[in-house]
């Protein structure tokens, strides 16, 4: 079969952006008048949780209290995403490695690059605008958010979204992922995954993956996946 498609996550896999949402987060909090800090050991279990309002949902839930409502979540989840893309502007984040050699060498094939993330469009484009200076779909030939699906990560959903926009079946793209809810959610949606562990999701469980590696430059990987990922068109995926 040949691949016809490559599919990422964002947050954790294109860019080590974790940290960046940890500040925002506590900046929105403060800017907010909650006395709400997360510390990186609790936002590594936070998230466990998917999705930025739904995390900050959760984390109320661990107070045993109703405040503050559902509506000021999402306000201050709306106050975190500007502030977020302030910080990506001013260079707070860059991609790891590997990843735009991947992206642009794809490119250059033609062979369409995707995102399915359950991250907010406005992060998505943040990201991209900081490390290609373009907007998101100036990079991705499709993109799937967390907006846009009724279950996040790691339902199916939002690989099964890009797939179906991509118009292609499973066998015929990879993902790549850098948590146990990304990989489980890939391989719900019948993908092939590679996972790129980060200091947030290190701790986790990635034994199923098809392929689990340091990063994506070319030194970390199998010869099998380097073969997959090679400079010749058409890429042969393996029997």
């Amino acid at each position: 079969m040949t691949l016809r498609a490559l599919i990422f996550d964002v947050d954790g896999t294109l860019a080590e952006t974790e940290e960046a949402h940890r500040a925002a987060f506590n900046r929105a909090f403060a800017e907010a008048g909650l006395d709400w800090h997360w510390t990186r050991d609790m936002y590594r279990d936070l998230l466990n949780t998917t999705g930025g309002v739904e995390r900050m949902g959760a984390y109320r839930a661990t107070l045993g209290t109703e405040v503050p409502s559902d509506a000021t979540l999402r306000d201050i989840h709306r106050a975190k995403t500007a502030i977020y893309g302030e910080m990506l502007a001013g260079g707070a984040v860059t991609l790891r490695p590997g990843v735009r050699d991947l992206i642009d060498g794809a490119r250059a094939r033609g062979v369409p690059c995707a995102v399915a993330t359950t991250t907010s469009r406005p992060n998505v484009d943040a990201l991209t605008q900081s490390a290609w200076g373009v907007p998101a779909t100036g990079i991705f030939d499709v993109i799937a958010t967390g907006e846009e699906v009724a279950a996040k990560k790691p339902a199916p959903d939002l690989f099964q979204l890009a797939l179906s926009r991509l118009d292609l079946p499973a066998d015929q793209a990879i993902a790549f992922e850098d948590s146990l809810n990304g990989l489980r959610s890939a391989q719900g949606a019948g993908l092939r995954v590679v996972v790129t562990p980060d200091f947030y999701t290190e701790h986790q469980d990635h034994s199923t993956a098809d392929w689990l590696v340091n990063s994506l430059m070319p030194a970390d990987l199998p010869d099998d996946l380097a073969h997959l990922l090679g400079v010749n068109a058409p890429i042969e995926m393996p029997s």
